[in-house]
């Protein structure tokens, strides 16, 4: 059976339980188990996908519990490297993501973004791989990380492994004095599928968008303007044969629509738009789309099978505690 491998960073999440992360009326706290190639995985192998999931954690107990909930939901785990200090993590200044509350990173010196190729056997990291997923959080740590990215890619890519990524745009990790468009067109060259939204393919790659768009913007615009971002990134990029966009919007904390677009060469298709007033938890639903994107490519669904199958698996995240979700896809 085909092996779809995730390669990121783990993570742990923070959130406060009351209205302020140090509110003395209801001082507790919740955790997570996260990272976006990590909620990649797990939705992956509860749609049944034989999955595996590679990081680095320290050698701990947390970290332990951590690869023994990814193993629960059916990841394998056996490629993921014991090295390092200490988990990177994040805090969610708003409860589940319901507002656009501020994210703060605590990655620097995590064993996952001190990795160098030294501490990585390329041969046994792929072995048995048929898919490499990442996304362009890693190259935003810091260089070693684009470098470690670069030579890790063109490995994948010497071996005919289909080659994922979801372009991923956090400013607040690029801090290292490179800009995207410096690192991720070299890396993207290896890619035969793209995940993302055209604004980060506009930053990250240097694609058309109009900076008027915003909310009120028509879906019928959105939907040319996602044809265009898809149709140059295609241009740029020979080996990439499959574009999907995400388009999700938050006009309160429990109100979001959601909905997507899906381009080969030769075709475009898009979702419905999917609205809810009853948000759980917004955090990973990006990642879902992923998951079923990848789900419906590796399944060889029709183009319209494969848009709808990725937004109803972001759309049915919105509705699941925690970063992971639970391989369920909206119809």
């Amino acid at each position: 059976m085909n092996l779809i491998l995730s390669f990121g960073e783990i993570l742990v999440r923070q959130q406060s339980l009351g209205n302020t992360f140090f509110d003395k009326t209801n001082n507790r706290l919740e955790i997570f188990p996260g990272g976006s190639e990590a909620n990649v995985a797990a939705s992956l192998a509860q749609m049944g996908s034989n999955v595996a999931y590679c990081s680095a954690l320290p050698q701990n107990a947390l970290s332990d519990e951590i690869l023994a909930i990814l193993g629960s939901l059916g990841v394998h785990t056996s490629k993921a490297l014991r090295i390092g200090d200490r988990l990177g993590t994040y805090i969610l200044m708003s409860a589940n993501g319901l507002s656009k509350g501020e994210v703060i990173y605590d990655r620097k010196y995590s064993s996952f973004s001190q990795l160098t190729k030294q501490d990585i056997d390329v041969d046994k990291l792929l072995e048995g791989v048929s898919w490499f997923h990442w996304t362009a959080l890693t190259p935003a740590l810091n260089q070693n990380m684009a470098d470690l990215m670069a030579v890790l890619l063109q490995e994948a890519s010497n071996r005919n492994i289909t080659i994922s990524v979801d372009l991923n745009y956090r400013n607040r990790l690029w801090q290292y004095g490179k800009e995207p468009i410096d690192i991720m067109p070299q890396l993207i060259a290896h890619c035969d599928v793209i995940m993302g939204n055209i604004w980060a393919a506009n930053k990250m790659l240097g694609t058309a968008v109009d900076e008027s768009f915003d909310r009120n913007t028509p879906r019928e615009t959105y939907l040319a303007a996602a044809k265009e971002s898809a149709n140059e990134i295609f241009q740029k990029y020979s080996k990439c044969q499959h574009v999907a966009y995400t388009f999700r919007f938050m006009d309160s904390p429990n109100h979001n629509l959601f909905y997507g677009t899906y381009h080969t060469p030769t075709k475009h298709v898009s979702s419905d738009v999917m609205e809810t007033f009853e948000v759980i938890d917004r955090i990973g639903s990006g990642d879902a789309f992923m998951a079923g994107y990848i789900h419906a490519l590796v399944n060889k669904m029709a183009p319209q099978e494969v848009i709808d199958a990725a937004t109803g698996a972001g759309y049915h995240k919105l509705f699941v505690k925690g970063d992971f979700g639970d391989g369920k896809i909206k119809q």
